[in-house]
């Protein structure tokens, strides 16, 4: 069965993103998690690449994996990011056998998005979904990234070094999965084509930037206020030491 055929819009699919899946991963994510399947082909039919996700520099998490996480962590959809507390015993011996979180998860499904991270975290990620699914805990593997002819794009936006050959995309990742990189776990893979991109004007590009800037201040303004009541709390909380309260 042709893998688009899954898709609740297959041309819009076989359009806009290279799919590709192994041990039948499409079909375990329609039949055995129809919400969460719903969930995933929602987001990444909303989700459109714009210029100022490109340009913009580097950071702890791409503008791209921003876009397609938050649409996933959308409280009304249940998705969450999840790092599970795994050990090994040993001869009666309990030794910690960390794994690594995933950036959204829900029901046995776990998704990561590779925007331009080095191409190793690509095996960070199968080796996770290998060892989650051999625990039982993860049925299917997720991995957005990009095509290989995006680098078109980049190189246009003066941005092609930033986006090298040895960073995430799918020629650098489906080599790992026939591998074997992602033993026993279905795996399902998205890459981002150019039919997605939406090319800004350097007015709206800057205006976006400026728009997401102003947000993230916004953002960590609102934590710091949070961790500034938290401490509050926690002092009014505090017993009154004895000779204080002497004193008074």
């Amino acid at each position: 069965m042709d893998v688009y055929e899954y898709f609740p819009d297959a041309d819009f699919f076989r359009e806009h993103w290279q799919v590709r899946e192994w041990r039948h991963a499409c079909a375990i994510l329609k039949t055995d998690f129809p919400q969460e399947w719903e969930d995933i082909t929602e987001a990444l039919t909303e989700f459109r690449l714009r210029t100022h996700q490109i340009i913009v520099g580097g950071g702890r998490k791409s503008l791209v994996a921003e876009a397609i996480d938050s649409a996933l962590l959308d409280p009304s959809r249940g998705w969450e990011e999840r790092k599970f507390d795994t050990h090994v015993v040993v001869d009666g011996n309990d030794r910690a056998s960390p794994t690594h979180k995933v950036d959204c998860y829900k029901n046995h499904v776990g998704l990561e998005v590779e925007w331009n991270n080095k191409d190793p975290f690509f095996d960070r990620d199968l080796n996770n979904f290998r060892l989650l699914f051999d625990l039982r805990v993860l049925s299917v593997g997720v991995i957005v990234t990009r095509k290989d002819e995006l680098q078109d794009i980049f190189e246009g936006l003066g941005r092609g070094a930033s986006y090298g050959a040895s960073t995430t995309h799918m020629g650098r990742l489906i080599p790992r999965i026939e591998g074997g990189g992602g033993g026993g776990c279905p795996i399902l893979v998205f890459g981002i084509s150019k039919a997605l991109y939406v090319e800004e004007t350097k007015d709206e590009a800057e205006a976006a930037l400026e728009r997401y800037r102003r947000g993230k201040d916004e953002e960590r303004e609102a934590l710091r206020r949070s961790r500034e009541q938290d401490r509050d709390a926690r002092r009014r909380q505090q017993p009154v030491p004895r000779g204080l309260r002497r004193a008074r």
